[in-house]
């Protein structure tokens, strides 16, 4: 399903009962709509998923936010872009009727970016995330606040975009900000790969009983 009348482009699927959690499905550089939700099928088969599209255009490659170069993020559409997602999703929650206390981000890349950019200015919208290559988005004026948040961070130890330092600085900024963060580093570099997957439905599944999730 898709409504183009709300404020990002995206695909909704809904969940196998009412009460069910809702995955923030967000793309990587290049990917739309499409893309991750066989990866949300597979990490929580009776989930909602709540897909957008990314709204800026690099050569013609949707992204979620604008970049000055690899790694260099524009901190101010980074901001502004993060503020116009939280209100999507709650636009959606209120068109599908779904939860908006139950979402969970899963975001690769560009997508894990603004994931974490919304888990340390929107806290409130995120009640976990799971970010597969992840990098700091921005560093917070005044002490954030994740408290309360479980977030997965999953990068790749040979990967030519991260370095294990910036895997470590992104863990401790939300730790800082009182998220309970678990990091995985997988052998692997920027792609995706089985061992991320299994991890992160495992991960996912281990929630539940803590945090009210209902798959």
């Amino acid at each position: 399903m898709s409504d183009v009348t709300l404020s990002f482009i995206h695909r909704y699927q809904p969940p196998a009962r009412a009460d069910a959690t809702t995955l923030l499905l967000l793309h990587g550089t290049g990917g739309d709509e499409n893309d991750l939700l066989p990866l949300g099928k597979n990490l929580m088969p009776d989930a909602g998923m709540l897909s957008p599209r990314g709204r800026v255009l690099e050569q013609g490659m949707p992204r979620f936010f604008r970049r000055l170069a690899e790694g260099v993020f524009d901190v101010e559409d980074l901001k502004q872009r993060t503020a116009e997602l939280a209100d999507f999703i709650g636009e959606a929650a209120r068109h599908y009727g779904f939860d908006a206390r139950r979402v969970i981000a899963v975001g690769f890349s560009n997508g894990a970016n603004i994931a974490a950019s919304l888990l340390l200015s929107r806290r409130s919208v995120l009640a976990a995330a799971v970010l597969f290559r992840a990098m700091v988005p921005f560093v917070p004026e005044a002490p954030p606040s994740a408290g309360g948040a479980s977030v997965l961070l999953s990068n790749g130890a040979s990967d030519p975009l991260i370095p294990a330092a910036e895997t470590e600085r992104l863990a401790g900024l939300l730790r800082s900000a009182g998220a309970d963060v678990t990091v995985e580093v997988q052998p692997a570099g920027h792609h995706l790969t089985p061992r991320d997957v299994t991890q992160a439905r495992l991960w996912l599944a281990s929630l539940k009983p803590a945090q009210g999730i209902r798959a």
